[in-house]
């Protein structure tokens, strides 16, 4: 039997790749998205023609009722879950002076919350199982925190305290849960960036590079294998060297 991955916010970037790739590598994959239907069900289409088990479903993640949703209709169509990827994200750049309550809130709901939702949705499913990958995609900025990103790089870095609480809790039960810290990555999220601003950006990278999605998503499926059982509560940082 098959396993069964839940990639949140896959209809793009990271998530499409890691989507992608579980597809590849044999997995169901549900790609789940909010208001890119489009998008998602282009992915779906065209991961379905080629032969794999891949099915879409909407799910705001920072809404809990729709999460739990999203996960019984993923066991009714496979009869687990054997791994979640929380990608699902929202990004904000401003002075603090200029971020209202509003902007803070949803970047906190959908960034943090939505983590939150989405693990103690499938927790119960993956304890039963006695077995269960969970794989956070934070930040770098989670870490360091970023200029004019201040709602942002505390979600993120809630994201780290979440993982790492959390692998404690579900160790005793078998699931690994471990974090993703991505870099700048060549995504849609860094759009608002000048070709100036990134190049400049750039040089200050040891590796001297932007990263991957495709990079992300090869770590996010090292973290489900089987080489990685004795590793949880870990913060992996895919970043070409700029955290070290």
């Amino acid at each position: 039997m098959n396993k069964t991955v839940i990639v949140t916010g896959s209809s793009k970037g990271i998530g499409a790749a890691t989507a992608i790739l579980f597809a590849q590598k044999g997995y169901n994959v549900v790609i789940n998205y909010n208001e890119s239907y489009e998008s998602a069900n282009i992915l779906c289409r065209s991961l379905v023609s080629n032969g794999y088990s891949v099915i879409t479903q909407k799910a705001n993640v920072a809404n809990k009722m729709e999460v739990d949703i999203m996960v019984k209709e993923t066991l009714y169509k496979f009869g687990s879950v054997d791994v979640l990827i929380n990608n699902a994200g929202v990004a904000y750049s401003g002075l603090i002076t200029d971020t209202d309550e509003i902007d803070f809130d949803r970047i906190i709901d959908v960034d943090l919350k939505g983590v939150f939702n989405c693990c103690k949705s499938v927790a119960p499913v993956m304890v039963n199982q006695k077995a269960g990958s969970i794989i956070n995609i934070s930040s770098m900025w989670g870490q360091v925190g970023a200029s004019c990103e201040v709602a942002y790089s505390a979600a993120k870095a809630g994201v780290i305290g979440l993982t790492k609480a959390l692998a404690k809790e579900l160790a005793p039960s078998g699931i690994n849960v471990n974090c993703i810290a991505p870099g700048l990555i060549e995504t849609n999220m860094n759009s608002n960036l000048s070709v100036e601003e990134l190049n400049d950006f750039v040089e200050t990278i040891p590796l001297g590079r932007m990263g991957s999605a495709d990079e992300i998503a090869a770590m996010a499926y090292f973290l489900a294998s089987s080489d990685a059982e004795y590793i949880t509560g870990q913060v992996i940082g895919v970043n070409g060297g700029y955290v070290i």
